[in-house]
């Protein structure tokens, strides 16, 4: 019971980590993609 009870932990550890990062990610390509510098139209 201990080690299913472990495996269902570090499953949602694992999960967790993984949205976080996948969230990190998208924002790092959001703020990238606003704070770029507009040279075509100049």
């Amino acid at each position: 019971m201990k080690k299913l009870l472990l495996l269902v932990a570090t499953a949602a550890g694992a999960v967790f980590v993984r949205n976080k990062m996948a969230k990190d990610s998208s924002d790092s390509a959001l703020w990238a993609e606003a704070t770029k510098e507009d040279t075509a139209g100049a």
